[in-house]
């Protein structure tokens, strides 16, 4: 298949996986337009919901090995683009009953200290002597993913990238130029294989507390995580559920997530709930992203559960596909339609 046309390239989709590739077409001197069916960034895309946690190791107890080899450069590729990375680490915790979890959780990891109560009460004050075990992550960093996105789509439109709202024609486009097709569970008609997988998660606002750095509280059923996102405010996820239904969360959801929280801190029951959210991610069978090309149309999608995480990779693979004809990783070519 002949390299794709790069004098004209339009994005479909302004969520992570589209603003990453984006700028990272744009850092090479390509100038895209970029359309969107919400003007601005907001509820209505997965990527509002994300935790923001650049955490490859701890994500290595569930995910293939790519998360972990190409997810380990995100926290370098979004401070570069944003300077709003904080690198604090992850601490994983779990309650006595669930100490088995934390040994499991310890065997299918790497890059981790073993932490006592004292330790972790150095690393968070807040938590009280809660907890007597847990593995500290030093390596791992976390940011506000709201304002990561504001920030790369202010800094597009100003080196002259164009936003469009319309509901994008992509076959259309497609006669024009490359298009690239980000739309995440939304391009399921036209992805062989993507599916979505509901997640569930709260904001709360809780004064009393200034965790510094994600926590993850173990458990067999819902691991919970919470993140910082400054001045007493907390994401709360996550639920994994497949399920193509995104609309509303659920009642044993919330308070399974809120129970956790309980059990981090006591404070957590007189937080304010902020917001509760619900997600579907775009995931393919072993939840790790492809990027597909047929003729003009190249899909990049499939993020999962690690838009932040892995988005960087996605993107620097799309533009070296896109400049330097350089087969990506996750590449499926189809034959044109």
């Amino acid at each position: 298949m002949a390299k794709p046309d790069i004098s004209r390239v339009t994005l479909v989709g302004a969520g992570v996986a589209g603003l990453t590739i984006a700028t990272e077409l744009v850092s090479r001197g390509i100038i895209p337009q970029i359309i969107d069916r919400a003007p601005e960034p907001g509820p209505q895309s997965c990527s509002w919901w994300a935790g923001g946690m650049l955490a490859p190791y701890c994500e290595s107890e569930s995910a293939e090995e790519p998360v972990v080899r190409l997810g380990s450069k995100a926290a370098d590729w979004w401070q570069k683009h944003t300077q709003l990375v904080h690198r604090k680490g992850t601490l994983v915790l779990a309650m006595p009953r669930d100490r088995a979890e934390l040994r499991r959780f310890a065997q299918l990891t790497s890059a981790f200290q073993p932490v006592n109560e004292a330790q972790i009460n150095a690393l968070e004050p807040d938590l009280e002597n809660r907890f007597t075990q847990g593995l500290y992550y030093a390596d791992e960093a976390h940011l506000a993913p709201r304002h990561a996105i504001q920030t790369l789509r202010q800094q597009l439109a100003e080196k002259g990238v164009h936003f469009m709202v319309d509901d994008a024609d992509i076959a259309a486009l497609a006669t024009e130029g490359t298009v690239i097709d980000c739309r995440g569970t939304k391009a399921r008609p036209d992805v062989h294989g993507l599916r979505g997988v509901k997640g569930e998660m709260l904001i709360l606002k809780c004064p009393e507390l200034q965790f510094q750095r994600p926590i993850r509280l173990l458990h067999p059923r819902i691991p919970l995580y919470i993140v910082p996102r400054g001045d007493g405010v907390f994401m709360l996820g996550a639920t994994q559920i497949e399920s193509e239904a995104s609309s509303h969360p659920t009642v044993r959801s919330v308070m399974a997530l809120l129970n956790a929280a309980y059990a981090i801190s006591p404070c957590f029951a007189e937080a304010d709930i902020l917001e509760i959210g619900v997600d579907s991610r775009p995931a393919f069978s072993n939840n790790l992203p492809q990027i597909h090309r047929c003729g003009n149309v190249i899909r990049a999608n499939g993020l999962y559960r690690h838009g932040f995480l892995l988005a960087p990779a996605l993107a620097e693979m799309v533009a070296n596909y896109l400049i330097h004809n350089e087969e990506p990783e996750w590449l499926t070519i189809n034959p044109e339609s």
